[in-house]
């Protein structure tokens, strides 16, 4: 019995008038068009990476040291500026901020005891913000004394207070640790000590005993009813209560931590993501806000009569209260041309740096013209912490090359007078604003780009 044989396929006969069958032919490939690709590019390009970590850590410096000084010089009269024994008592701080929503803890009780406590709370956390310990919590803290001793006396300050207010708000959404810092040491000295796992982070004992404090004490301020903690009330957003913030923020940090500490994989990434897209954002609204701050000023100067004849500058010139040096004063005001070069050279700056911020060459120039125009602020008419408030907001457009380059500096210069004193770690690089510059460790990771072109302008 013999196996059978296989069958061949049958093809039909073909005609000599028939064609040839040919095969049939693959679907074409999708090609994106060039919009498309532009958009993906964009979006890998913000959710990548958080941008702009030199320019946020200026901002992180900048604001918390320029709220420190204010709450040390002010430590004198304090009491009359913001606590019991001002002329705006607690009764109708409350009132106010019943009507206008606004946010303090300073109206949760009107004892001394406790406005000093806030008042030093506000000092130290400050102090810790500007060192870069903690960052995510002290920004946060930050943001908290900001508020409730601005809104406490809502009619004491001036435009540096207006905006240091809204940046306190902003630096809650930013990465601003990311170099020049003490978690950035930190997180190098982790990275780089031995027998460590890279990808599991460590236990951290006290930022688990920091955030179990502050949910502790959030939860006594909320089980007592104190004013300004609503759920969907008046918050920071619209219908978003301040305890949906808070409580949103806190639950949000020990997520972060269980999920870098239990959850690698997928979920790390998903929350890095989503961390990485909220600094941008807010990275974006901070530069929005600084064209925005510079336009209106502007604007609202051309309308005014003193500024259309160039005589503006001439009158705070000769207030005594705005005249730290009255010789300075009286010489630069008694020069008509001065002062109008000084009037119109203002409202132009002013008017156009909103349309440069996207040609380096124009915004780098144009923001050494702001800055000395706000040292001579601070100098002539006496208002520091208002020039100090600005300057660290134009900071968000120095370039990348220029602060890496002065980071650098500034640690060659600390090392030297640390090697002076005989101090045997002042070569080890583990502190400091320049550590960066070398490109070691994680803060390598945040450079501005591989080509070396700043990310901001």
């Amino acid at each position: 019995m013999t196996s059978p044989t296989p069958q061949q396929p049958r093809t039909a006969a073909r005609t000599p008038d028939a064609p040839a069958q040919t095969p049939q032919e693959a679907p074409a490939a999708y090609q994106e068009t060039r919009i498309e690709r532009a958009v993906g590019r964009g979006f890998a390009r913000v959710a990548a990476r958080a941008l702009a970590p030199y320019q946020t850590a200026v901002i992180r410096i900048g604001f918390a040291g320029t709220w420190l000084l204010f709450l040390l010089r002010e430590w004198p009269h304090r009491q009359q500026l913001y606590g019991p024994a001002g002329p705006w008592d607690f009764g109708m701080a409350r009132q106010l901020l019943n009507g206008n929503h606004g946010f303090s803890v300073l109206v949760w009780s009107d004892g001394r005891g406790w406005f000093e406590c806030v008042y030093v709370l506000a000092i130290v956390v400050s102090a810790l913000l500007m060192l870069g310990w903690r960052t995510r919590t002290m920004s946060v803290l930050f943001m908290v004394g900001v508020l409730s001793l601005q809104n406490r006396s809502v009619f004491i300050g001036d435009g540096g207070d207006n905006v240091i207010h809204l940046m306190a708000i902003y630096l809650v959404l930013t990465r601003c640790g990311q170099v020049w810092s003490l978690d950035a040491r930190r997180a190098r000295r982790a990275a780089a000590a031995p027998g460590e796992d890279a990808a599991v982070p460590p236990r951290d004992l006290t930022g688990i005993v920091l955030w179990a404090v502050l949910g502790l004490a959030l939860a006594v301020a909320q089980l007592s009813g104190a004013p300004g903690l609503t759920w969907f009330g008046h918050g920071p957003f619209p219908h978003f209560g301040w305890s949906l913030a808070l409580w949103g923020l806190w639950a949000t940090h020990g997520l972060w931590w269980a999920v870098r500490r239990h959850a690698p994989g997928e979920p790390r990434i998903v929350l890095d993501t989503l961390a990485k897209l909220a600094h941008n954002a807010a990275l974006l609204v901070i530069m929005v806000e600084v064209c925005l701050v510079y336009a209106t000023a502007g604007w609202y100067k051309i309308q005014g009569s003193r500024w259309q004849d160039g005589t503006a500058v001439y009158y705070p010139m000769h207030l005594d209260y705005f005249s730290p040096w009255p010789e300075l004063s009286q010489l630069l005001g008694g020069n008509g041309l001065v002062i109008l070069l000084i009037t119109y050279g203002t409202v132009i700056f002013q008017v156009a740096f909103p349309f440069t911020v996207f040609n380096r060459r124009l915004k780098n120039a144009l923001l050494v013209v702001m800055i000395c125009e706000h040292l001579s602020i601070a100098f002539l008419l006496g208002l520091p912490f208002f020039s100090l408030a600005m300057i660290t907001a134009d900071a968000v457009f120095l370039p990348t090359n220029f602060l890496t380059w002065l980071g650098g500096r500034l640690t060659r210069l600390r090392r030297r007078l640390f090697r002076r004193t005989g101090d045997p770690s002042a070569g080890t690089g583990d502190h400091g604003p320049g550590t960066a510059a070398g490109g070691a460790g994680p803060e390598a990771a945040v450079r501005s780009g591989s080509d070396g072109q700043p990310l901001v302008g």
